[in-house]
Order: structure tokens, then sequence, then C-alpha cells
């Protein structure tokens, strides 16, 4: 006699593909397949998920370099518009196809003699000193971490401009090559003393101690060079234009005197972008990431040094532009200083350009320095973006 299993009558037999029931974590009966086979219901699961999404890749990155590159392209385009204008406007205007025909044949008219002789070489200082101060900006807010520091934070140009009126009442010294090493002497003299400041005591040249030392510095080197010159009246005659800043009074020996130092502070600027992204994380992810910080503080200085000392020298401590043109830089590329550097050193030289063809014709046959029409422009555009844009963060 056959037994039966328990629990009443047994259906079709056994066999791969037949499904047992299983109780899910929610209690509800599910159907397990012993062939690992999905049923329709469980296709249709499937089919209605989400699909995940894609891996994210270098492409990307590309696109936003490739961003970035489309805007430095942008910057050089207005550098040269800039240069432009600065050869074809002044006391006396030349039409472009003039200023054109000039620059590929010096035929010794009065218009060649105007663009190769006066304007050549005022646009050729504008844009190396402009470049010097918008890279030195970038440097001193990235090494101090301050997004409204700028090259006379650490007492450097106000160091520079002291060694200029030194040379002067001092050692009656009045050539540019004379001015040139006594303003580099008096920023590495203003820069040694603010890193010595700061380094004294635990935790080392920190950015906020830069900072504060650097305005120490600068204070005692101002009061020295205004005392100077108030005690000698020939002095003061001689230095108060160029203490404005200007590119009037800027010639070929101008270019030639200041652009070895300059060349090599920019070189300089660039070797350090790296390290400089590192120290933006903090100083102990630099150091997790290799990145050797009193060198790069160093080197840093001695660039920045270089950079507002030639510039100092050659058209006076114009202010404003190493301060503002590392923000609209940091706005259109962002705070990474491989992009940051090269952006400032285009955007600032056109700024600088701008202002000085808007003070030839401002008030015409006379002009306006330079440093006046970036202070007056400047400061309220630099206003505008603090209060409407936020101050962008290194």
């Amino acid at each position: 006699m056959r037994s039966e299993p328990p629990g009443g009558e047994q259906g079709p037999a056994a066999g791969p593909d037949a499904q047992e029931p299983a109780t899910g974590a929610a209690g509800t009966i599910i159907a397990v397949t012993r062939g690992d086979r999905p049923t329709a219901a469980q296709q249709k699961q499937q089919q209605q998920q989400p699909m995940p999404p894609p891996p994210s890749g270098p492409r990307p990155r590309r696109r936003r370099d490739s961003t970035r590159a489309l805007a430095l392209a942008g910057a050089l385009l207005l550098l040269v518009v800039a240069a432009l204008l600065s050869l074809a406007v002044g006391s006396r205007s030349l039409p472009v196809g003039t200023v054109w025909d000039s620059l590929l044949h010096d035929n010794g008219s009065i218009a060649s003699s105007i663009v190769w002789d006066v304007r050549i070489p005022r646009t050729l200082a504008g844009i190396a000193a402009g470049a010097a101060l918008g890279v030195a900006g970038a440097l001193i807010q990235a090494l101090t971490r301050n997004p409204l520091a700028d090259p006379g934070l650490l007492g450097i140009n106000a160091g520079a401009a002291t060694g200029v009126v030194l040379s002067m009442t001092a050692f009656g010294l009045t050539t540019l090559w004379a001015s040139v090493w006594f303003a580099l002497a008096g920023a590495v003299l203003a820069g040694m003393l603010a890193y010595s400041v700061a380094s004294g005591g635990r935790g080392g040249a920190t950015p906020e101690r830069l900072a504060l030392g650097g305005a120490v510095i600068a204070a005692v080197f101002t009061g020295v060079s205004q005392t100077l010159m108030l005690l000698d009246a020939q002095t003061l005659d001689q230095l108060r234009f160029w203490s404005v800043g200007s590119l009037a009074r800027a010639d070929s020996q101008t270019l030639t005197t200041v652009a070895p130092f300059i060349g090599v502070g920019l070189l300089l600027a660039l070797s350090l972008v790296r390290p400089l992204n590192a120290m933006a994380l903090g100083d102990d992810s630099a150091r997790a990431l290799g990145t050797h910080l009193t060198r790069t503080r160093t080197l840093g200085l001695i660039a920045v040094t270089l950079l507002c000392g030639a510039a100092t020298a050659a058209v006076g401590p114009l202010v404003f532009v190493g301060l503002a043109v590392p923000h609209v830089a940091r706005m259109t590329v962002g705070a990474d200083q491989r992009w940051t550097v090269p952006m400032s050193m285009l955007l600032a030289p056109s700024l600088l350009l701008f202002a000085d063809v808007l003070g030839r014709v401002a008030v015409r046959p006379d002009e306006l320095d330079a440093g006046v029409v970036t202070a007056v422009i400047g400061a309220p555009v630099f206003i505008a973006l603090v209060r409407y844009r936020r101050v962008v963060p290194v």
C-alpha cells in the first residue's frame, strides 16, 4: 500500500524548473526559481528600475579645461585690443590703418615716430608692469589665503618706493637703472622683515602672521618715504608724479631695464602653481601631498619681490591692479592656480592699458595718470563685485 505524503495529495513531480515558495522580509511569498530564470514579474521590475548614471571620467574635466582655454583666448584678444588702442589713441589720435602701416614700415614719418618712439615703449611697459602686478597679486592671495590681499599687504610696494626715494635723497641718483636696483633692495628688505616678523614663535610664517607682519612693515616704510620727501623739496617735485603711478615717462630704456627681473619673476611664479594648489587645502594636507611649505613660501616671496620691485621702479606704485584682477580671474576660470595665474597675467595689463588710454582722452590735451584712473574706476567696480557677487575665495 502506497503511503501519502503529509499534508494531503502531492502535486506534480518536482523538476529542475519547479518553484518553491519563500518568504520575503515583509512576509510576502516570493517565487524562487531553481533554474535561476527570473519570472515575468521580476523581469518587469528590472525593466522599471532607473539606469545607473554614466561613470564619471575625464570627459567633464576636458570640457571644463576647454572652457578655461577659451576664456584665456578671450583675455588674450582683449589684451590685443587694448594694445592697439594704446598705439592709436592719444593727444594725437592715429587711424588703425596708419598704426598698422607704421608697424610694418618705419618710414620716418611723424606718425611712425609717434608709434615707435613714444607709444610702443609705453604700451610694452604697461604690458610688462601690468602682468607683473597681476601675477604678484595672485601669488600674494594664494600664499596668505586671503582674497583681499594685494602686493602692498606685505610691505613690498612700500619698500620698493622707499628704496627709490632713498636713492634720490641720500645718493642723488636719478637714473632708471639706479631706481630699479634700489627698488629691488627696498622690496627685498621689506619682504625679509615681514617674513622674519611672521616666522617668530610657534607655527612659523602662517598666512595670518604674514598679513599682520606685512601691514606693520608697510606702515613703517610708508612713513619713512613720506618723511624723506617732505624734508627735500626737490625730491618731492621729482617724485610726486611718479608716486601716483604713470606710464607717461616710460621709454625703451625702461623696458630693457626691468624686463629681465619681470621675466624671472613670472617664470618663478608659473613654477609654483601646483604647490600653491596643494597649500589651498591647508598646511597639513599640503604636507601630506609632499609640498615643502617653507620653500614654496620663500620662492613665492622672491617672485613677488622681483615683480613688484621692477614694476614699481618702472611706473610707480600702482594701486588696485594686484587686488582686483585675481578676483576677476577666479570668477572666470576658477581657483585653480594653473589657470588663475595666466589669466591674471593677461587681464592686469589690459586693465592698465585701458586706464592709460582713458587718461589720455579724459582731459585733453592734458593727461590723467594711469594710477588715478585705475583707482577711480577700479574701486567702484571692486565694490560692486564684493556687494553683488561676493568675494571669490582663494
